[in-house]
Parts: C-alpha cells; structure tokens; sequence
C-alpha cells in the first residue's frame, strides 16, 4: 500500500471541504468586474473547482487526465461558464499542437532516425570518458529542443545501458552515475528550450492567448528567451557531474567498438528516413519563419498528415506514442484557465493578499521560486496550470506584462532535478538502479538552487533587451 495515500486523501478531503464551504457558504467574493451576464456565485465556485483541481493535481490520486476532464464537467455543473464555453476549449490550439508533435516525434523512433542521429551524435564524443559524458547531456539538450524531453530520455536510455555492459560496469559505478544523470539532466535542460520539449510550453501559450487574446510570443521569441538558460545550465551541468562524482574510469575503449559498430550497422539512410528527415527540417523552419501567421497548431496538423501521405508511417505505429492522456489534460486546464479569468475570481483574491506596489521583479521571482518547488512534486504541466491562472491575476493587479509571466512561470516548471517523480527524464534514469534516492537529492537539490539562479539572472539582464518587462 502507498505510505502517502493517507495524507494524499487528507489533502484531497481538505480540498473538498474548502470546495464545499465557497459553493454554499453566501456569496462574498465579489469582484467589480465580471461580465453582467455571469452570476453571482460564478467567481466563488470557480474557486471550488480550483481548489479542487489543486488538490487533484498535487497528490495525483487520480490520472491528470481524469482532473481534466473533471474540470470540463464541473464548470458548467456549478453554473460558472456555459456547457459550449467549457467542452470548446478541448479544441484549442495547444491540443492540436501537441497532437502533431506527439505524432512527429512517433514517426522519428518508428523509422529508427531519432536511433541514428543519437548514435551518430555520442560517437563524436567517445574518445575519452570525459568527453562521452559530454556528448550524453550535450545530445539530450539539444535533441530535447526538437522532440519531447520524455522521447528523448527513452531512446538514448538503451543506448547508455549497452554502453555501460560494454565497459562491465557493476551498479552503482560512478561512470555508469555520470552517463544516466547527464541523460536525466540535458533531456530536462533542453526542454525548456522550445514548445517542442514539453507539453507545459504549449499549455502556457494557449492559457495567456485565452488570458489575454491580443499578447502571443512566436517560436523564435520563445527560444530566445529561454536558450541563454538551456546553454548555462548545461554547462553548469557538464561541471557537477566532473566535480561532485569522482572519476574511476580511464578506458572506454570498448564502448567505443560498440558504438562504430552500431552505426555501422546501421547502413545508410532508408527512403523512410530520409523524408522523415526533410519533414523534420521543413516543419521546424515553417514554425520559425510563419508559425506566427499561420498558427503553429496549423502546421503541426499539416506536418502531421504528411506523414501519413509519404507512407512515412501508419497510424497504428504512430497512435502509441501519443500522449493522449496529456491532451485531455490540456482541455480542462485551458477551461479552468479561461473560467478563473472571466470570473476575476483570483485577480479578486490576489487582491487580498498581495501589495500591488510590489516591484515587477520580485513578484516574478516569487512566481519562479513557487514553480520550481511545485514541479519537484507533481507534473510541470500541472504546474504551469495552476501556477499561471494566479500570475495572470498577480499581473493584472500590479502591472506585471504577462509574457514575462509566462516565461518565469513556465521555464522554472521544467527545471525538475531534484526527484525521479519530477519529470520522465529523471524517472527513466532512476529505473537503471546506478544511483539511489539519496543521492539523486543530493545533486539535484544543487541543480534546482543554481537553475532558479540562473532564471533569474536571464531574466533580469537578457530578457529586457528582447523587449520583455521586468523592472
């Protein structure tokens, strides 16, 4: 039985109590600007289901999907937003997004393209121990920034297990610590580098354009934003694992062998492949170049079907790769985004508690430091959707811009090093047995201290050039 089930039921009753309490108690939050239409009730109830979707989300006694979808139901159950308001949020532009990207990053391991470029990348740095450990974070970084972190983890953790047979190292050699943490950390690292490393990316951007319709920021602005930190943290990364685990290694020769002769055995390129690749290339530059006209949902959608009018892949291969459980997530966060929004139920009760004359600076580091802890313990995406419904409000009430916000917010929340629970790159690391719990803490607490640093540091010098608000 779970040890945690008892306080995980404790906080969810909590939860429920509180919920119960706003949805029958008399009305008494009410803020001065909700539309006329709306009842009375609408921002206290709206706060109920929160709490609710709060509780849900942190214990995870249940699947995030089924909050999701508890959230959709909910809504119109209480009277907060209409039926048609609620269920039209699962067709928002986010879903569809990570729709297309699940199925691209599907189409790249059915081929075997992701095995070939992961090879081909860890045989360029396989001269020396040092430098293999290198090539682990450097390709998980980088290959992070065009396919999901969780992707990347399991294709390069085969690779890592047969590198570490090949040099006959027992569990728990530091060697064997170095190549798996440097998988956990440069999958996590790269992630936040584009919409394309995670699913929290394209959530925060589908719950500021439902926050505030006319504010956006494109592909290139994203990754502008945020590569600075993704190239400081793998340096920072790179410079834990040589100082903190002591080197006990000096011949990788036969890691080397095994690694020319897998890439030899992969041949050259399939016809596959190569269209696999040349879609690749030309969906990441539409999304670049004219995903800020066009819509990047739409040419994820249009990047999709292609895959499947090349004959690059069948729909069976790629459905299981799809994170569907994800998606639905995705259309009842954006619904309880959209209700906290219209309602003003938290803009009224940041009101309460926050003094607007706050400077811009320390309340978004407040929000960073709040993100980062909160992603230690539950999914980033869940995270983002509970962390950004309340920055919005904290923005309106005090002036912050909520790009700014938005980044803040949502870059810390994928910087989880702390917990094999924290993130998929951290729990398919853990599951080769190298290290254990104490010491994944250990480094990772270190990691999570200099990221949040680090954040802020990007923040409070890089960001105002781009044009980003912060002082």
């Amino acid at each position: 039985m779970n040890k945690r089930l008892p306080l995980k039921l404790l906080i969810v009753g909590v939860a429920l109590a509180i919920a119960l309490w706003l949805c029958f108690s008399s009305t008494f939050i009410k803020p001065h600007n909700i539309p006329e239409n709306m009842e009375e009730h609408a921002p206290q109830r709206c706060l109920a289901v929160f709490a609710i979707c709060l509780a849900l989300w942190v214990t995870n006694i249940i699947p995030l999907a089924a909050t999701g979808l508890l959230a959709l139901a909910l809504l119109p159950l209480l009277g907060i937003i209409s039926m048609e308001s609620s269920f039209e949020k699962f067709g928002n532009e986010a879903v569809f997004f990570m729709l297309g990207v699940f199925l691209l990053a599907a189409a790249t391991i059915a081929t075997g393209l992701s095995k070939r470029i992961t090879l081909v990348a860890l045989q360029r740095f396989d001269r020396s121990p040092g430098r293999l450990v290198i090539g682990v974070v450097v390709s998980a970084a980088f290959l992070s920034l065009w396919m999901p972190e969780h992707a990347v983890a399991a294709m390069i953790y085969p690779i890592l297990v047969e590198t570490v047979d090949s040099l006959s190292l027992r569990k728990g050699h530091n060697y064997a610590k170095k190549l798996f943490l440097g998988l956990a950390w440069g999958s996590t690292i790269g992630g936040v580098g584009t919409f394309l490393g995670g699913a929290r990316a394209p959530l925060a951007l589908s719950l500021l354009r439902q926050s505030h319709p006319d504010t956006s920021i494109s592909f290139l602005s994203w990754m502008g934003a945020a590569i600075p930190v993704v190239a400081l943290m793998v340096l920072v990364a790179i410079f834990l694992l040589r100082r903190r685990i002591p080197d006990d290694l000096d011949d990788i020769r036969s890691a080397t062998a095994m690694l020319d002769e897998r890439v030899r055995r992969l041949g050259p390129m399939s016809w596959r492949e190569r269209r696999m690749a040349a879609l690749m290339v030309a969906t990441i530059l539409a999304w670049i170049t004219i995903g800020h006209v066009v819509g990047l949902a739409v040419i994820a959608v249009c990047s999709a079907t292609m895959l499947f009018a090349l004959r690059i892949v069948d729909w069976q291969q790629a459905q299981g790769y799809v994170n569907w459980g994800v998606l639905v997530m995705y259309g009842g966060a954006v619904a309880l985004g959209k209700a906290l929004t219209e309602t003003r139920a938290m803009e009224y009760l940041a009101g309460q508690v926050i003094d607007p004359q706050f400077p811009t600076i320390l309340i978004l580091a407040i929000m960073a430091l709040a993100s980062i802890l909160l992603t230690e313990g539950i999914s980033n995406s869940a995270a983002v959707a509970i962390m950004l419904p309340i920055g919005y409000s904290l923005g309106e009430l005090t002036g912050v811009d909520a790009l700014s916000m938005t980044l803040a917010v949502t870059i810390t929340a994928g910087l989880a090093f702390s917990l094999p629970i924290s993130s998929p790159p951290n729990a398919i690391s853990f599951s080769a047995g190298h290290y254990g719990l104490r010491e994944v803490v250990q480094m990772g607490w270190r990691m999570n201290v200099i990221a949040y640093i680090v954040v802020l540091i990007v923040l409070a010098f890089w960001w105002p050039l781009l044009g980003h608000k912060v002082w």
